[in-house]
């Protein structure tokens, strides 16, 4: 008789291997595995970039007045072809910008200099929304020091609304 208690060792599609035990759940347990955030970035980069055509039966639980909305959405915004498109998208979306983020956490981690400060992401809030303050970039960087010595976690907003205030005469 076999020893039920002895791992299954279960090679997954990358270079790694998982284990799982006979008399408990029979997924592949491939994402309890750690790695690191590199390693992360770029198997979850691959897997998006692959061919989307193979699908996969899935059973997820979510809220049924998610469930509800995203059908409505489907069927009558024409937001996507189903309610299980939407998902996907939504999904993917969720995972790129993951992505993003890590790659650009793992990238300032490594070069702490490159990271922008208050004043940098104000300035290129301004140009972006095109308030008229990004013609006065130093007039921002008073502001986002002066903001900064006083205020908790302040936003880029909040640098822009300062600014803005001190441009009125008191």
């Amino acid at each position: 008789m076999k020893d039920h208690a002895a791992a299954i060792s279960i090679a997954a599609p990358w270079p790694s291997t998982s284990t799982i035990s006979p008399n408990r759940c029979t997924t592949v347990l491939w994402y309890i595995e750690l790695m690191g955030a590199s390693d992360a970035i770029e198997r979850i980069s691959q897997l998006l970039d692959s061919d989307m055509t193979e699908t996969s039966n899935t059973s997820m639980r979510i809220p049924t007045a998610l469930r509800e909305a995203a059908a409505l959405a489907a069927k009558e915004l024409k937001v996507a072809p189903s309610a299980t498109a939407l998902t996907t998208m939504a999904l993917r979306a969720a995972l790129e910008a993951a992505v993003m983020r890590a790659a650009l956490d793992d990238h300032y981690a490594q070069h702490p200099e490159a990271r922008p400060d208050l004043a940098d992401i104000a300035i290129a809030a301004a140009e972006i929304d095109g308030n008229p303050l990004a013609a006065d970039p130093e007039r921002i960087r008073r502001a986002a020091a002066e903001i900064a010595a006083t205020h908790p976690d302040p936003e880029p907003e909040d640098v822009l609304l300062w600014a803005e205030a001190r441009a009125f005469p008191s």
